[in-house]
């Protein structure tokens, strides 16, 4: 096998214009519409997670000076994060629902595209 051959084919493909299927079209439009779902649903997720801790961690007099107020404040904080926690999921599914209509029809005639090649 000649390596200079196939070397000089490698190097030749990464400069060669590339063509983009519909495939791989398809799969950023799909990635495009579930993309702000996802990075809203991590974001928030952390974030309540976070607090619904850090309330933890003052119920439990493991922050502060274990006084009353901060362990009224440390449930309080954690059942902002419990709220948060249990009403991410929700806000996610609206969101992939809004990306599914904005670029539903695009996706669909690209699918269709495909299919009826």
């Amino acid at each position: 096998m000649n390596t200079d051959k196939t070397y000089a084919e490698r190097v030749a493909s990464e400069y060669a214009p590339k063509e983009t299927s519909k495939v791989v079209a398809l799969r950023k439009l799909d990635r495009k519409a579930k993309q702000g779902a996802n990075i809203f649903a991590y974001t928030f997720g952390i974030a309540m997670a976070l607090t619904l801790g850090t309330g933890m961690c003052f119920s439990l007099k493991i922050l502060g000076d274990g006084s009353t107020p901060l362990f009224i404040a440390g449930i309080a904080i954690g059942l902002i994060g419990i709220f948060g926690v249990v009403i991410n999921y929700p806000i996610y599914k609206k969101l992939i629902q809004r990306g599914k209509k904005k670029y539903g029809n695009d996706i669909l005639a690209l699918a269709k595209e495909i299919a009826e090649e």
